[in-house]
């Protein structure tokens, strides 16, 4: 997620087909749309390890995952309302779809830590560069900005909405763009750049599975397609123009992945490299080398803006989500489904904080940051790939049980596009319990039992024991007020 982060998608409680709407929207608006929801400078660092070989790696999730997501979410957006719960619940099964809407859930409980990380390390620029490898002050900066996330959400301030679309120019354009143009300056006046950039390192030298083990970083950078899908109705010719829409997006994304990514390599050698604070590293690089250092902290600041007004605008969507379906068929108990004066779900944030926090506290017990950061983005990955599995399973047993139900998109070779994101999401999941050399010379089975045991926590005990254990007296009526208004679409990376 990542991306400018914006609200994940909310269930509606309503039933019905998907109507289209009057044409609202062109397709280019919302190919800049969904560039804005995905793209992000977080994840360029992990790729910048690679060098040249970052192109590689961007454009085959892109083709593999990238593509079949957005074709087929946007068929079930245009047929069934109430994004991916309604979705598996009638192509697979209630207890599934609500599956579906808990990991979409769950992997934020791994994402705001990693997200809040990479904010730790801007901010010691500002400070110290030397913290942005510290453990406890990443933990104690975690904490703190996500209790003040926490404390700001529940008071349901809905002015920051405004903060992600800003996000994209402050965060990620503009910083990306200074980047990448110091970057070729910095080649064009004869420095030798710190990883190879000839034909021969295009592809990733190949040192056993552990050589490809980052590429599953990148399955989680372009998540939240299924989001944007819902505005396929409002195009004018969805069958030509969403298929059009999404390929210029995909271009623009791969574009704002790779350049920095490029960026980041030619100037910081990948062995001094952190997944945390690469992007600052590479600024700090280039405005030492040009003397304009003054500019570091201004760097550091629009990166901080821009992550932090992304989470204080995302945070509340998918428990707001979970909380909706949940008081419809009782999967939470009523402690959990209690609202404050403002209408916010409050206990499941302070819940979701108190869990949060206890992560944070592994940032000061694992020694290296960069391994800490790479283990939770990589648990957020496996978490939410389990919502792409059965995103994929319902779509084609949708177009078998019920061919005839209105859609106003019908995806190309839904089946082919299916099972290609079905394996592409299975391979990903294999992967990810592969450790990266990112990792460090720490226990591989440690690695497995931590990745391992978040997920199989976070994706299918937890549900289970709600399932399991929830009475009819969970059902409660729909909230009126602002807990019921559903949220803006988009996704993490």
């Amino acid at each position: 997620m990542s991306s400018i982060d914006t609200p994940a998608d909310v269930p509606k409680p309503r039933a019905g087909v998907a109507r289209p709407a009057a044409p609202a929207m062109t397709w280019l608006t919302l190919a800049l749309m969904t560039t804005a929801s995905v793209a992000s400078l977080r994840a360029a660092p992990t790729m910048a390890v690679y060098g040249l070989a970052c192109v590689f790696l961007y454009i085959v999730p892109a083709i593999l995952f990238l593509l079949p997501t957005a074709l087929v979410s946007a068929e079930l957006a245009s047929g069934w309302n109430g994004g991916v719960y309604r979705w598996v619940s009638e192509g697979l099964s209630k207890p599934l779809g609500f599956l579906a809407v808990w990991c979409q859930f769950a992997m934020t409980i791994f994402y705001y830590p990693s997200l809040l990380a990479f904010v730790a390390s801007t901010i010691a620029y500002i400070i110290d560069p030397a913290l942005a490898s510290n453990g406890p002050y990443t933990a104690i900066v975690i904490m703190v900005l996500y209790w003040t996330g926490v404390w700001i959400s529940s008071r349901g301030t809905t002015a920051l909405a405004g903060l992600a679309s800003w996000g994209l120019i402050i965060g990620t354009l503009i910083p990306g763009t200074v980047l990448v143009v110091l970057g070729m300056v910095f080649l064009g006046e004869g420095n030798a750049s710190a990883a190879p950039m000839d034909a021969a390192n295009l592809f990733p030298q190949w040192t056993g599975l552990a050589s490809l083990v980052l590429i599953v970083n990148n399955f989680l950078s372009y998540s939240g397609m299924e989001m944007n899908a819902v505005h396929v109705s409002s195009l004018k010719n969805p069958a030509k123009e969403y298929p059009k829409s999404m390929f210029l997006a995909m271009g623009l994304v791969l574009l704002i992945f790779i350049l920095p990514a490029l960026a980041i390599s030619w100037v910081v050698p990948s062995d001094q490299l952190s997944l945390t604070a690469g992007v600052m590293q590479a600024f700090d690089a280039f405005f030492a080398y040009f003397h304009i250092g003054w500019l570091t902290p201004i760097a550091a600041v629009a990166l901080v803006a821009a992550s932090l007004g992304g989470m204080l605008t995302w945070l509340a969507g998918p428990s707001k989500g979970l909380l909706l379906i949940s008081r419809e068929e009782g999967y939470l108990p009523p402690f959990l489904q209690k609202l404050n004066k403002h209408g916010i779900q409050q206990n499941i944030l302070v819940t979701q904080g108190v869990v949060t926090t206890v992560i944070a506290l592994m940032y000061a017990l694992i020694p290296n940051v960069s391994s800490a950061y790479w283990i939770f983005s990589v648990i957020t990955t496996q978490v939410y790939l389990i919502v792409y599995l059965l995103m994929f399973l319902a779509a084609m047993r949708l177009r078998k049980t019920q061919p005839d139900h209105p859609r106003g998109y019908r995806a190309p070779a839904l089946g082919v596009l299916c099972v290609v994101g079905l394996l592409s999401s299975l391979a990903a999941l294999a992967i990810g319990f592969v450790p990266s050399s990112q990792f460090g010379g720490g226990s591989v089975w440690v690695y497995v039992g931590i990745v391992g045991g978040g997920l199989l926590l976070l994706g299918v005990l937890i549900p289970w024991l709600f399932l399991k254990l929830r009475k009819p007296s969970w059902k409660t009526a729909a909230p009126a007020g602002p807990a019921a208004a559903p949220t803006t679409e988009g996704g993490p990376s």
